[in-house]
């Protein structure tokens, strides 16, 4: 008689809570990219190439052997030439103890976002605003009070002022994704105003401070008396440098808030790649005219997609100050959503729909110019067709 088999049941499992949270919370989307017959407005990123040079240090790092773990902290050589170039941002010292190099701006983020929000903080957040900012949130636990922007995309402060009453965390990126505008010196003083006196915390995400066309000075959050000492300064390589697939990132802050970020970040991150630092150093070091030489293009390339713009009915047009993003208004009885989808399919042309960026984004679209001025003329013209039609 052969012997009986028993079918152990299946376990029953479900993921965790926080996955439900962010999937409820998150608006995030794949951007596209150019490809076939599509041409895409939609990328985050730079169409540059990284400067030879960093390349370079990158490969002559791993022929010397450069493939070992790196301090967790990060390479002592890099984060002493950051804390040096942060010193000259906030005119006052910088350690580089207090400097963590992370893996891209993401994990930055979210190291210094689950470092310290708990279940049940509040935590305060421009509408519209990079998305990624709520579903981190939501991943620790927190509740994501967003304050609508004025009609001109700056702060309305009037909201601001109400909102931040009790928030443990006020989260923003200056320049601007989406809208593109930048904060003045004026505004980062009325914040720090705002919280003056209260124990609530910031996060400035300045990813683009180096993409500023405003003809002012670019006002950094770690400039100001009122707002260093309860900031965390997150940057990132990837679109000063053109360095998106490198994921290499750092943040800086007062030292018990970047102790607690490392924390978190060596937990599930562990240390950046040696030899990618290495070709960092060189980024900070050398690209000084890299940048100002990418930075004049963006700026060309921003009057090409504006002067199209301008040009389609039913469009209504921000003034975009920073990073390489246009946020216009369009007159349609449509979701952004469903607008975006059909410029796609149908058009040819991929941009993002404004509602990925928050309840107020809605009734806008999100177009890159960090696109070659051929694309950027092409798709503003397939993008006016769509819109022709869809009116």
């Amino acid at each position: 008689m052969s012997p009986t088999v028993t079918t152990a049941p299946s376990p029953s499992w479900a993921p965790a809570a926080a996955v439900a949270r962010i999937a409820a919370a998150s608006r995030r989307t794949q951007q596209p990219q150019s490809g076939g017959d599509l041409v895409s407005l939609a990328m985050g990123e730079p169409n540059f190439d990284t400067p030879v040079q960093v390349t370079e240090a990158a490969n002559a790092s791993l022929r010397t052997g450069r493939t070992h773990y790196s301090p967790l902290l990060g390479e002592q050589s890099l984060r002493e030439a950051l804390a040096e170039k942060l010193a000259g941002i906030a005119a006052a010292p910088v350690s580089a103890a207090d400097i963590l190099i992370t893996q891209g701006g993401t994990a930055g983020l979210a190291a210094s976002i689950l470092s310290i929000v708990d279940p049940g903080d509040k935590v305060v957040i421009p509408d519209p605003t990079y998305s990624l900012y709520a579903d981190l949130v939501s991943m620790a636990g927190g509740v994501v009070v967003p304050v609508p922007l004025a009609l001109d995309l700056h702060w309305d402060l009037d909201r601001l002022a109400e909102a931040l009453d009790g928030a443990k965390l006020f989260v923003f990126c200056n320049p601007s994704n989406p809208t593109g505008i930048v904060h003045s010196r004026a505004e980062l003083e009325a914040l720090a105003e705002l919280l003056d006196g209260t124990p609530t915390l910031v996060i400035s995400d300045e990813a683009y401070a180096d993409l500023d066309f405003t003809g002012r000075p670019f006002t950094s959050a770690l400039s100001l008396d009122g707002l260093r000492d309860r900031t965390v300064y997150c940057q990132t390589f990837s679109k000063s440098y053109a360095m998106t697939g490198w994921r290499v990132g750092y943040l800086w802050g007062p030292t018990p808030l970047i102790q607690a970020a490392a924390r978190i970040h060596n937990t599930f991150n562990g240390s950046v790649n040696t030899f990618i630092q290495d070709a960092a150093l060189v980024a900070v070091q050398t690209c000084g005219p890299d940048i100002a030489r990418m930075r004049a293009q963006y700026e060309a390339r921003r009057e090409i997609m504006r002067a199209g713009l301008a040009k389609i009915p039913g469009l209504t047009l921000s003034s975009p100050e920073g990073a390489f993003y246009q946020f216009p208004r369009y007159d349609l009885d449509l979701p952004s959503a469903e607008v975006v989808a059909a410029l796609r399919t149908t058009y040819g042309v991929a941009v993002r729909p404004g509602s990925e960026f928050g309840a107020q984004g809605e009734g806008h679209l999100r177009l890159s110019y960090a696109a070659d001025a051929e694309s950027i003329t092409e798709g503003v013209r397939r993008l006016a067709h769509g819109l022709a039609a869809l009116l």
